[in-house]
């Protein structure tokens, strides 16, 4: 654990210290509603938008959180929550890119119990969007084939509001999945259409939290291509398996983007006086 907070540390020390260009400015958090030469969004509102059931079973076979974020790691995601909600605020920003230097560090797992976490706030909505279009899987997390992807409405107009689903007993939380693998997916992220995407999903709603689950950031260039759109970034590292020069390169790359934090996932040590 030392030597993960060290290296963590060392990196954003390294990253403070380069010098980076100035951000771009930031749009209202409310933006007039789009016209229909772009995409369209109308209310997605439990009895609008398809609910899908989640068995219970397979819910904890698959580490999900339940509604509400309770269960014995509920709190742990709480605290997490509370956290990134605070910096984003501090940053007027309401997307977050989670993302890891390499696969199986557990970013998806984290992007979707940080959405449920969110949803569980009264004064918040959420919205997580699969966005790791080289192995979407999110909703697969749900045991549920959309019939349509997001991916589908970065090639060609459309209501993306047609792919979304909420799942049952999740009231504030709605996905937006992504179906099909995209070979050229760093160039459909990099686009104006996906532009186009994010800026209306994140003016909608006042109150809304956009989490996106991103594919890692050493193996591809779509979270670099990704990032100009967002306006914050969440690192998971996992124990064991994150290297700390693949943290380094991982923030000295996205450097441009503000990091709200880093999630150390599957720690193997017990914290002294943990009341849970």
């Amino acid at each position: 654990m030392e030597r993960i907070t060290r290296a963590l540390e060392l990196a954003y020390a390294q990253r403070e210290s380069r010098p980076v260009a100035a951000p771009e400015a930031k749009a209202p958090a409310v933006a007039p509603p789009a016209t229909p030469s772009t995409v369209d969004f109308t209310d997605t509102v439990m009895f609008r938008t398809p609910a899908v059931p989640l068995d219970a079973s397979v819910r904890d076979n698959e580490r999900i959180l339940p509604p509400g974020a309770g269960g014995p790691h509920g709190g742990a995601y709480k605290m997490l929550r509370t956290q990134v909600l605070k910096r984003m605020d501090q940053l007027g920003a309401n997307t977050l890119g989670v993302m890891s230097a390499g696969g199986g560090e557990g970013k998806t797992l984290t992007a979707i119990n940080l959405a449920i976490a969110v949803a569980a706030d009264p004064a918040r909505t959420a919205l997580l969007v699969d966005f790791d279009l080289r192995n979407p899987s999110i909703h697969r997390r749900f045991h549920h084939q959309p019939a349509i992807g997001v991916e589908t409405f970065l090639h060609q107009r459309g209501s993306v509001r047609d792919a979304m689903f909420k799942v049952e007993g999740y009231e504030r939380l709605t996905i937006l999945p992504a179906r099909e693998r995209m070979e050229n997916s760093s160039e459909l992220l990099a686009s104006a259409r996906t532009g186009e995407i994010i800026a209306e999903i994140r003016s909608r709603y006042a109150n809304r939290i956009v989490i996106f689950d991103l594919p890692p950031a050493l193996q591809a260039d779509d979270a670099l291509a990704l990032s100009r759109h967002l306006q914050a970034g969440l690192l998971v590292v996992g124990e064991g398996r994150t290297r700390r020069d693949e943290m380094i390169r991982t923030l000295q790359l996205m450097q441009d983007l503000p990091f709200v934090g880093t999630v150390l996932n599957g720690s193997r040590e017990r914290i002294a006086g943990q009341y849970y």
